[in-house]
């Protein structure tokens, strides 16, 4: 039996759901999916510039699952980056950090 995936806590949803290279429509490009804590993964490492332990601590995971996360958010933003692709932002089993501290 597969164990229950246990929520990440994310800090907010981000601002826009789909980025896109200019002057190709949307529905000629192949996309690429991001979930909502690979997204929250990107933005601890890189924007707040934690490290691995205080941002796995603050999404509410081990550091061994975050760095899966990390490293899945980070092969898919190369492949649309170098690739040329569309990123949709969705999903992902996650709370909200004003919903977890309820």
């Amino acid at each position: 039996m597969v164990r229950p995936l246990k929520p990440r806590c994310i800090g907010a949803e981000p601002g826009a759901y789909y980025y896109k290279p200019r002057g190709i429509p949307l529905r000629a490009l192949e996309q690429v999916v991001l979930t909502l804590d690979e997204v929250e993964a990107l933005r601890l490492k890189n924007l707040e510039a934690m490290d691995q332990t205080e941002a796995a601590k603050s999404m509410g995971v081990s550091q061994s699952t975050f760095q899966r996360i990390l490293t899945a958010a980070n092969r898919k933003t190369a492949d649309a980056l170098l690739n040329g692709k569309a990123i949709r932002i969705e999903g992902g089993h996650v709370t909200t950090k004003k919903a977890a501290s309820r």
